[in-house]
């Protein structure tokens, strides 16, 4: 026998899927859907403002819903004022008569043996799912506009939750926009690897400091070395000696404090490329680069060709032949930032800070240009892509990637299906 959940019962209400010349109540009284009520994903009754005719009677307020009867009492609401204004309560099996807080009775509509054979059939088959997209067997029968509409809710969802990171940021900032898209930049440079000590390192030697030295890039490549901790003072190269004098001078000057200990970098299983002396040298030159880095992201970087332009800086002279401090690489190579890491850069850094913008300001305007921008990056390649991918359902864009993997994370993962568009479609009777 198939174990509904309640979120099924709830969407068998929403959408009338039973025999509306079943739908009396447990006392044998017809019942008349005038208005199904609005779902409330909230605290509280499960249908608000609903209007249902019981026998002669019409009735104005709420519906619960729940697998059994005895449930309401399960969950405390015969004892919340909250519950006093459900008409209606639908469950599947009606296991206990029920009264609200104040004593009164409350109406029942069991749906068992109501609800339509094909929508029961239709659940038991997503749930029986082996597939890891649980709607894969299916997905060739979901048309275009709904797969689109159901990435771009999701990737809304992911939007919303990477910027709640730059918000909070701004909060511990005092609203400081300069600061916060700094400190967000380190700390998506540092990827997932080195995010952390970068995101410090940008705590512990503020924007403002950085952009005194504006016009001197050893000043500013000083600055960023040595007080990662990664600075070799030992050694008698012209380069590193030169950072060695500036940063004490300069520490010294300001009352630096809160160096990072070198231990706290990640280079163990990293690609040289991606060692963070090299991220932190393109940092440095993006920075010297763009003094103005709000504004830059914001107004100047309209779209993808014009990012790679101003984000791929070449690093100096000495980075160009060493991924360590005292330590050649033998060949010499210019070390600016890969098209590949700047589509990340432009999806991890630029969409969550325009998005995070936009929600401050109340500005909508500024989803549709994240959308726009995501429309321009080729798709991503990974292993949840591939789930997709492997059950017929193509990304084309960066657009698809995030919408995917945002659906992913947050509903296939979790089997949300009936919180899900396309698992709502498919759970729709034949003659719906």
């Amino acid at each position: 026998m198939t174990q509904f959940q309640e979120n099924f019962l709830q969407l068998v209400w929403k959408y009338q899927y039973f025999d509306k010349k079943q739908a009396v109540t447990e006392e044998g009284e017809p019942i008349q859907v005038v208005k199904i009520g609005f779902h409330n994903f909230h605290e509280g009754p499960d249908f608000k403002e609903s209007h249902i005719r019981i026998g002669n009677m019409d009735y104005h307020g709420h519906v619960e819903v729940h697998l059994k009867s005895s449930d309401w009492n399960s969950h405390g609401h015969e004892v919340d004022p909250a519950y006093n204004s459900v008409i209606l309560h639908v469950v599947w099996d009606h296991d206990a008569e029920i009264c609200r807080s104040d004593g009164t009775y409350l109406p029942v509509l069991a749906l068992k043996g109501k609800v339509f054979l094909d929508v029961v059939r239709n659940y038991e088959r997503l749930l029986g799912s082996r597939f890891s997209v649980i709607c894969g067997y299916a997905l060739s029968e979901i048309q275009d506009i709904l797969k689109f509409s159901t990435l771009e809710k999701a990737l809304v969802e992911r939007f919303t939750e990477k910027s709640r990171m730059v918000l909070d940021l701004l909060r511990e900032n005092g609203g400081n926009w300069e600061e916060t898209a700094y400190q967000w930049l380190f700390y998506c440079f540092g990827f997932k690897t080195n995010g952390k000590p970068m995101l410090r390192l940008a705590r512990t030697l503020p924007y403002l400091l950085l952009k005194k030295h504006s016009g001197n890039r050893l000043g500013q490549e000083a600055l960023i070395f040595g007080q990662s901790g990664l600075l070799n003072y030992q050694l008698f190269e012209e380069y590193p000696q030169s950072l060695v004098s500036e940063y004490l001078f300069l520490e010294n000057k300001y009352s630096i404090k809160n160096r990072l200990y070198p231990s706290e970098w990640k280079f163990m299983a990293v690609r040289p490329g991606n060692y963070p002396t090299i991220r932190l040298a393109q940092l440095a030159a993006l920075l010297h680069k763009c003094p103005n880095l709000l504004s830059t992201v914001l107004y100047e970087m309209k779209n993808r060709h014009r990012m790679h332009e101003l984000f791929a800086q070449e690093v100096s002279p000495y980075w160009q032949k060493h991924y360590h401090f005292g330590k050649s690489s033998g060949k010499s190579s210019e070390r600016t930032l890969s098209a590949q890491t700047l589509d990340l850069l432009a999806i991890n850094f630029t969409v969550p800070l325009w998005y995070a913008y936009g929600q401050y300001i109340d500005a909508p305007e500024w989803q549709e240009k994240c959308f726009d921008f995501l429309q321009q990056i080729g798709a991503e390649e990974n292993s949840i892509i591939r789930k997709f991918s492997q059950v017929g359902w193509e990304a084309k864009q960066a657009f698809d990637t995030q919408g995917m993997i945002g659906l992913y994370n947050n509903y296939c993962k979790s089997k949300r299906c009936l919180e899900c568009k396309i698992g709502q479609n498919l759970l729709r009777p034949q003659t719906a």
